[in-house]
């Protein structure tokens, strides 16, 4: 089944003013253009991808069925201008869309953390989007929806998690392919425990690479604990 097919049987069971929700947190953003700033996460529950390196596999089912104006709510009265909604995978849930406007008309500065297996379509805007490509050691390759690249705009991202050479080949091939649109930024990060962080960053500079190195902060501060 594919990512839209799993993602529509999702969308027929949740209401459009409710959302499944598995945690809502403060924390430091972890990775991304906005790494460091005090953040409201948003983690809505359920993904159709499988990556080997997941780890979120807690928020794939179970959570708890919240209003939008409860959550909403709860974002605001969080203390920090920055939102970031996430998952599993939050566009599979028809409430995503609404949720990210009505945080937009708050005031509040939006991000999306977004397989890019799902069409990027109805997005508001205002959203920062980053948009993670899934590379071939991550087992989902094949959910990866090329024609998403375009859809992106200036302050938006591409993130590539990376397990190996081959992986760093991968990717570097597709953006040279598929260059995204100018003012969009590709960031190289890799799998937390498996590729060393050193040998990613003199890969990157042996081969010149147009992207930006990054490591999830969260986890060089907290490392696995959920919620942070």
């Amino acid at each position: 089944m594919t990512a839209e097919a799993i993602a529509e049987s999702i969308r027929r069971v949740q209401p459009v003013d409710r959302l499944r929700v598995t945690e809502i947190f403060v924390s430091l953003q972890g990775e991304a253009a906005q790494v460091g700033w005090p953040t409201v996460f948003v983690r809505l529950t359920g993904c159709p991808l499988r990556c080997r390196w997941c780890d979120t596999e807690y928020s794939f089912s179970g959570g708890q069925s919240r209003s939008m104006a409860e959550v909403v709510t709860t974002v605001a009265a969080s203390g920090v201008r920055h939102v970031c909604v996430t998952g599993g995978e939050p566009l599979a849930q028809p409430g995503c869309l609404p949720l990210l406007r009505e945080c937009c008309d708050r005031g509040l500065k939006v991000s999306l953390e977004t397989s890019g297996a799902l069409g990027l379509g109805g997005i508001d805007p205002r959203v920062t989007i980053v948009m993670d490509l899934k590379a071939p050691g991550s087992g989902e390759v094949a959910r990866n929806r090329l024609e998403n690249i375009t859809m992106l705009k200036p302050g938006d991202q591409i993130k590539c998690v990376l397990a190996n050479r081959d992986d760093f080949d991968w990717a570097l091939a597709l953006i040279n392919s598929n260059p995204p649109p100018h003012g969009v930024d590709v960031l190289f990060s890799p799998v937390h425990g498996e590729l060393p962080p050193r040998i990613l960053a003199e890969w990157i500079l042996e081969a010149r690479a147009p992207v930006r190195f990054q490591m999830q902060l969260h986890k060089v501060l907290w490392g696995d604990v959920p919620g942070r």
